[in-house]
């Protein structure tokens, strides 16, 4: 959903925020995305991912993420929200995730990015990650095109979620509604 939004600036401490129109030409800046645990805000990186990230604005506009899923929650590594559940295609991230669970944590790879898989879904729609932990061959599978500047609490009370044998949460954790801000 996208609307007339605002912008999230500090002013002495407290988060203020300041009316934009949609016809903003830079687009939006961040995305609060409100799941069935609580808020998560991200930055997102128009600069470095300008294309995934004006596919994912489209995609807000057209209410994709409302009601998607969390399928995938690997704990110290992703979670995975998706339209589709294919449980088949969990085995390379859910090996990599245990793997990377043992790693040193310093590497240069950070937690808390947002991205999505640079595979072609067919029509499957946008999904998203959330990182949970360092994971150095990112890139290799995920477009970064943002990162989680507030409730980085709520990404680890997902993680915690309890799943089943293909990392699938046993209570079910959705995004309610994804919503816009522009920044000035």
């Amino acid at each position: 959903m996208i609307q007339t939004q605002y912008d999230l600036s500090t002013t002495e401490g407290e988060n203020t925020f300041i009316e934009h129109k949609r016809s903003d030409v830079n687009g939006p800046t961040y995305a609060s995305i409100t799941t069935s645990k609580g808020l998560i805000i991200v930055e997102l990186y128009k600069d470095g991912s300008p294309d995934i990230v004006d596919e994912f604005v489209d995609f807000c506009q057209k209410g994709h993420f409302k009601g998607m899923r969390f399928n995938h929650v690997i704990k110290h590594f992703v979670i995975h929200g998706s339209k589709v559940d294919k449980p088949e295609g969990t085995e390379d991230w859910t090996s990599r995730g245990k793997h990377y669970s043992r790693l040193d944590t310093s590497l240069k790879h950070e937690a808390f990015m947002l991205g999505t898989s640079k595979t072609n879904h067919e029509g499957e729609g946008f999904d998203l990650f959330i990182t949970t932990a360092p994971i150095p061959d990112l890139n290799d599978k995920i477009n970064v095109f943002g990162r989680v500047i507030k409730g980085e609490d709520i990404v680890q009370e997902i993680e915690e979620v309890d799943t089943d044998d293909h990392y699938r949460p046993k209570t079910p954790v959705q995004i309610n509604e994804v919503t816009l801000k522009y920044s000035t």
